[in-house]
């Protein structure tokens, strides 16, 4: 009996052994295979329909809710994605392409962007949508807090409530954006084209609005404490 009961007690400490090996193949394993999903989704996201697209951008999202680990990749392949699909176009293009619609797809994207969590971004690192057309993208509450959107086309765009605070705002085009109650604290839009923006409640303390232009925009009860008004055009 004693020796039965010892042969089990080795057998079953085995076992034991064994399970810490086990999990570590599991989670070897899984990452791996989200490895796999990431780098197809960003492969089915280069050539692809607008339906597929928006497939794979739903998955994406699903992946960093479950897997937070993977946040940064993910929103560096869907701000990839849409510097890559929505590129900034000259004004002479824009002229000649007057639809302000966006692409389903990218207006998808920029969703699952505008909900970022900022605790979760790594150090040093910074949201890259420079150079991109999101001309009547709907942007309401969006966190783009330290965000490049260097020269980017937001004409139009919906701003409602988002939080741009220390974003580079360089050259950027804002006509006509809703940027009712945003919080620009901070933010660089030196030679930014705010024509006929809603400011109205607008957080712009500390601001750098050189050389922007600002005709016609709605101003009511904006916060421009500590701005850089420098050259800063307001009328005609």
């Amino acid at each position: 009996m004693k020796n039965i009961l010892s042969k089990t007690h080795i057998g079953l400490s085995k076992i034991f052994l064994r399970i810490p090996v086990t999990q570590e193949k599991l989670k070897q394993n899984q990452h791996q295979l989200l490895k796999r999903r990431l780098r197809i989704a960003r492969e089915q996201l280069e050539n692809n329909t607008i339906e597929i697209s928006q497939a794979v951008i739903n998955d994406l999202e699903q992946i960093g809710h479950s897997h937070p680990q993977y946040y940064w990749i993910i929103v560096d392949i869907l701000t990839t994605f849409v510097r890559k699909n929505a590129p900034y176009m000259s004004q002479e293009e824009v002229t000649s392409n007057l639809s302000t619609k966006i692409r389903v797809d990218i207006q998808a994207a920029l969703t699952v962007i505008a909900r970022r969590n900022t605790n979760k971004d790594p150090v040093n690192e910074q949201l890259d949508l420079s150079f991109t057309d999101m001309r009547g993208a709907n942007l309401k509450g969006a966190n783009l807090q330290q965000t490049n959107l260097y020269q980017a086309n937001l004409a139009g765009a919906n701003l409602y409530q988002a939080n741009l605070a220390g974003a580079i705002l360089s050259a950027a085009n804002l006509e006509g954006a809703n940027l009712y109650l945003a919080n620009l604290e901070g933010a660089i839009l030196s030679a930014a084209n705010l024509e006929k923006a809603n400011l109205s409640g607008a957080n712009l303390h500390g601001a750098s609005l050189y050389l922007a232009s600002l005709h016609g925009a709605i101003l009511n009860d904006t916060i421009f404490d500590g701005a850089n008004l420098r050259e800063t055009k307001f009328s005609r």
